[in-house]
């Protein structure tokens, strides 16, 4: 190479010279980029972080401003209809629409009966809840280690190597090193759930992903920190409150970024930072049930709904409207859809079978889907519960919401990628989030089935790109 280079010095100019160097040291380099076994790709999910409030200068994120500085950044992010927690942070693993990953609620919607309202089973188990395979599925059927912190839809998966879960295990293997660690207490894994703050909830998570970072050494891992959503909903986005929800949040990604740097992978990491869904404001609250109760389609006895031929499932700023019989679907549907289209605050009332349309399946696809789909007005939010008088209130103690069309640019949500494999300095107009999975599976060579999304190849260092699995 250098007696190379020396014979070309006598013809060619230097700059011209240096540059093909650059191209020729370059290209050696990307011809052989780091196998996915000596990867790690970290996919941080801060739940309800809207792309508005990015554009905020006094947002105080200042070590999630410098990887956006240094690596890429979306304008904004497209999430998935129904906005919800569940449904999109199964967008964000799989690269489909909820139409065909089947998650529609934050947990399972089971039909009671033919009289009986529908309730959600919330820890259902993954294979119950996500039709399609995710990226930790193929990742771990490819021998690459896989780990998550709180992640949705994902309990009993069977293809996750280290996890700390939502409601974590007292015998847990990672539950038990933090105890020994003195991180946490069986007494605090006793009442996590319950007698934690959200905050402190996000710092055990973080904890946690620090550890498994430390001991473990995943080549994927998923985490997502829920102090941002719980904030938003009490207090409203952009409030004061929520401004410090956001700067916890930023001090928790820089706990795990230290750890990259302490445990000597810093030249081998990816770490991609997105969201769920954006956020709105909230001023008056909708109970659609009261509705239907003063209509004849809800019985209430001793304070609660003791039978009913149609019910509403709310989620947030949308809505699912279920005849509870499906055998009188014909008969029922338009008195539902009379009553539903006379409530104070809300925008549209679609049949269900317009679901395809949003990314959503139809009822005869997946028994979770509304007969109607339900959207509020802005400022207004749909709750549960049959028993109070007037079916519209002023909102207090919940004063944020999500689960508008995603359409709404307030429900776009954040995008940036930082690290290995990843060009500096790109800017890029709107992404979505189906675009998440495939991405991540470009950086860990493993491929995922027919996606709705697109690699972001714009982003990505050209040639970094390992062997397909």
């Amino acid at each position: 190479m250098n007696t190379f280079f020396q014979s070309l010095r006598r013809i060619i100019h230097p700059a011209l010279l240096l540059a093909l160097a650059f191209v020729v040291a370059s290209s050696a380099w990307a011809a052989e980029p780091l196998p996915p076994k000596d990867r790690t790709v970290i996919l941080i999910s801060l739940d309800g972080f809207p792309a508005w409030l990015w554009n905020d200068p006094t947002l105080p994120i200042p070590n999630l401003r410098r990887l956006a500085g240094e690596g890429a950044q979306a304008e904004a992010m497209t999430v998935s209809n129904p906005s919800v927690t569940w449904i999109n942070h199964t967008t964000l693993v799989t690269g489909v629409n909820p139409s065909k990953h089947g998650v529609l609620f934050n947990g399972r919607l089971v039909r009671q009966g033919p009289d009986q309202p529908p309730q959600i089973e919330q820890w259902a188990d993954k294979a119950d809840l996500v039709r399609v395979p995710t990226l930790y599925d193929l990742a771990f059927n490819a021998g690459l280690k896989t780990a998550q912190v709180d992640w949705v839809a994902i309990l009993n998966s069977g293809t996750i190597t280290d996890e700390f879960l939502e409601v974590p295990r007292v015998n847990g293997r990672i539950e038990r090193e933090l105890i020994g660690a003195g991180k946490l207490t069986a007494a605090d894994l006793a009442v996590f759930n319950k007698g934690r703050q959200p905050v402190w909830r996000d710092q055990a998570w973080t904890d946690a992903a620090v550890h498994i970072l430390r001991t473990r050494k995943p080549n994927l891992l998923l985490v997502h920190l829920l102090n941002l959503d719980s904030t938003n909903h009490t207090y409203g986005p952009g409030t004061s409150a929520s401004h410090t929800a956001y700067a916890y949040a930023d001090r928790c990604v820089a706990d795990l970024l230290a750890t990259i740097n302490e445990a000597g992978f810093r030249d081998k990491a990816t770490v991609v930072i997105t969201t769920d869904h954006g956020f709105k404001k909230v001023d008056k609250h909708i109970f659609p049930n009261v509705a239907l109760r003063k209509a004849g389609l809800v019985t209430v006895e001793a304070g609660k709904v003791a039978r009913c031929d149609a019910y509403i499932m709310p989620q947030g700023g949308l809505a699912f409207a279920y005849v509870t019989d499906p055998s009188r679907r014909a008969e029922l549907l338009p008195r539902l859809r009379a009553v539903c289209e006379k409530i104070e605050g809300v925008d549209r009332v679609l049949d269900g079978s317009r679901g395809p349309e949003l990314g959503m399946p139809t009822p005869d696809q997946n028994q979770g889907m509304g007969d109607l789909i339900l959207y509020a007005k802005a400022g207004y939010a749909f709750q549960a519960g049959a028993i109070a008088e007037l079916e519209t209130a002023e909102a207090k103690g919940y004063l944020g919401s999500h689960g508008y069309p995603s359409t709404d640019p307030e429900l776009d949500g954040i995008f940036l990628a930082w690290g290995y494999g990843i060009r500096p300095g790109v800017r890029i107009p709107r992404v979505a989030n189906l675009d998440v999975a495939p991405t991540l599976a470009e950086l860990l060579g493993v491929t995922l089935p027919p996606t709705d999304g697109r690699v972001l190849t714009e982003i990505l260092e050209p040639n970094l790109r390992p062997a397909r699995r």
